[in-house]
């Protein structure tokens, strides 16, 4: 089983079995929103959800805390995330770090729980209570770049006042039973830049919480695999 740990502000680091892990999907709070990038993403080939907001379930072992993610061809790129991590029976057991859901695009055509599963989520070194923030939620941050030519580009920025609250997500999995130790649930992202190019070799990830000025960040490099034989 796999053992995430996260140093959190009060000095104290948390370690956790990873049980459960699910990507949530179209997960904007204007499902207009949500509803125009479905149909954008139809004509991409990327087939529908049967509801929105979606959630997938993601095998527990690809929760990964890494520098280097191996990508099996050139049509691999991650997004910008936030996640719950559930590490007790009480409120502020609740951690939210940030997340990379690292996707494979061409099986994504495919069917999006299957592109879920052929690659790591990402998550940070660092957490917060989710007590400790939650007051102050929604003028969060989120951002991401990714490399480019001569340097980083920027690919996404906003803030999580767009994706749906963490309140939502963990009634959800109360009704289904899952909000138990070692769930860790990824948010949904934020839009991407049509202009900059997804397909790049690193991403990084910052979730920055102004009023406290403190940010957690995490960042790793794109790692082709080599060749197959046969």
């Amino acid at each position: 089983m796999t053992e995430l740990q996260f140093a959190l502000n009060d000095g104290t680091t948390v370690a956790v079995e990873v049980t459960h892990l699910l990507n949530a999907g179209y997960t904007g709070r204007s499902q207009d929103d949500v509803r125009a990038h479905v149909e954008e993403l139809a004509l991409l080939g990327v087939p529908a959800p049967t509801t929105t907001p979606a959630l997938y379930p993601v095998s527990p072992y690809l929760a990964a805390q890494v520098s280097q993610v191996p990508a099996q061809h050139g049509r691999t790129s991650g997004e910008a995330e936030w996640a719950l991590v559930v590490t007790g029976p009480e409120p502020q057991d609740v951690l939210v770090t940030v997340a990379c859901d690292h996707t494979d695009r061409e099986l994504e055509a495919h069917g999006v729980a299957w592109s879920k599963n052929a690659g790591p989520d990402v998550l940070g070194a660092r957490a917060w209570r989710l007590t400790d923030v939650e007051d102050r939620w929604d003028d969060i941050t989120l951002k991401a770049w990714v490399g480019a030519e001569g340097g980083e580009a920027e690919i996404q920025d906003g803030t999580l006042a767009e994706l749906l609250p963490p309140s939502y997500w963990l009634e959800v999995l109360r009704e289904r039973g899952l909000l138990v130790t070692g769930a860790v649930l990824l948010s949904g992202t934020i839009p991407m830049r049509a202009d900059v190019d997804q397909f790049a070799s690193s991403w990084r990830v910052e979730l920055t919480d102004p009023a406290a000025g403190d940010t957690i960040g995490l960042a790793y490099r794109v790692a082709p695999l080599p060749e197959p034989i046969g």
